[in-house]
């Protein structure tokens, strides 16, 4: 039995005001406000927010009116991108998400081989394999000086009756040659009492051997000791760090609150899921902004991470004062795996008055 999740006030949520601008003028901004937070140089942050420009769909060249021409199921009100930071290492990773929507999105450097990498398993997830739909493509990237950028695709599974995304999530998993470290991870969530289902299957596209394979699981109504058991099934996985970690967030609270979310990583030579990643919806568990902000930033402290540019950032990044909006920090996911500070923060941007049609977004992916 969980907890009662709390109910809070409505807020008349301030948005941007953005308006008129271009998509990639736009997205180009917060990136470059970002870096500035992160104290990045500027010679680092000039670049990387042409590269980010460079890499944006066709959309990035509309103007941004007072509705979603085509609403993405990325945030609540259908704008379709999303920025996060993981603050593990010396150097925070800045990541922005973004949904294709319907168009190409084409990679530099290797491309032979991210090519290969995705046609191993992109028609698994089309209608000539048998899928009722094609499947929505999200990409992702992610960037920690000094190091390189890593690029991510990811599935979205969420319209498919659930026997379609077990079926394409088997066949894409036999295809890269992790079909028993599927299946023993699939046996395992199943011993599993609750209500989940899978919602995004993920690749890096990078030719490493840390390159990972994710599968993403949306919990229904699941209290801590749910999520926790869930995210158990991995190979590395600290179940006293992570109990530590939700109930920071979550105000020594019970429930995971609405719709938490569980990614389970698979590496090569691995024959189980080798980590996992726990994702907590903030607005659902806090007030407002401000009291995100207070719970993740001691989390932070707790992991030995400094909060200081974590405040700035999200300061920066809200539309308003923080205490009166709930939803500009949306998720807070953990990693409990080996590294500490491994706490990712992932930041919405409300542009528009209304929500998409559908009531509930698959979300929140890093």
């Amino acid at each position: 039995m969980t907890s009662r999740a709390p109910e809070f006030p409505e807020y008349i949520r301030e948005n941007y005001p953005a308006q008129g601008r271009l998509f990639g003028d736009f997205l180009g901004g917060l990136w470059s406000t970002a870096c500035e937070a992160l104290d990045v140089p500027l010679e680092q942050s000039v670049r990387t927010t042409r590269m980010l420009r460079a890499l944006l769909p066709p959309w990035a060249h509309e103007r941004i009116g007072a509705a979603p021409a085509q609403p993405s199921y990325v945030a609540d009100d259908g704008f379709p991108a999303e920025m996060s930071v993981n603050w593990s290492g010396p150097q925070p990773e800045l990541r922005v998400l973004f949904d294709s929507l319907g168009h190409d999105v084409v990679w530099p450097g290797d491309s032979v081989f991210h090519a290969r990498r995705l046609d191993h398993v992109h028609e698994t997830f089309t209608p000539r394999a048998g899928r009722p739909s094609p499947a929505p493509l999200w990409h992702s990237i992610a960037w920690r000086p000094p190091s390189g950028v890593v690029h991510k695709t990811y599935f979205g599974l969420y319209s498919w009756p659930h026997a379609h995304r077990e079926a394409a999530v088997a066949e894409a998993m036999e295809r890269l040659g992790m079909a028993t470290a599927w299946a023993d991870t699939r046996r395992r969530v199943e011993t599993v009492e609750g209500d989940r289902e899978i919602e995004f299957f993920a690749v890096d596209l990078a030719d490493e051997a840390q390159a990972r394979v994710k599968i993403y699981y949306r919990n229904h109504g699941a209290g801590l000791a749910e999520v926790d058991r869930v995210a158990s099934v991995a190979q590395h996985h600290d179940s006293h760090r992570a109990q530590a970690a939700y109930r920071t967030l979550t105000g020594e609270g019970a429930d995971a609150g609405e719709a938490a979310l569980t990614c389970l990583a698979f590496r090569s030579g691995v024959d189980r899921a080798a980590e996992s990643t726990t994702y907590l919806r903030l607005p659902a568990l806090v007030p407002d902004d401000q009291e995100a902000v207070e719970r993740t930033a001691a989390l932070l402290h707790d992991q030995g991470v400094d909060p200081g540019r974590f405040r700035t950032l999200a300061a920066a990044l809200a539309p308003g004062p923080l205490t009166g909006s709930r939803g500009v920090l949306e998720l807070v996911s953990f990693r409990a795996a080996g590294r500490r500070g491994d706490v990712t923060t992932y930041f919405r941007f409300p542009v528009y008055d209304r929500p998409p049609p559908s009531p509930l977004s698959p979300v929140d992916l890093g």
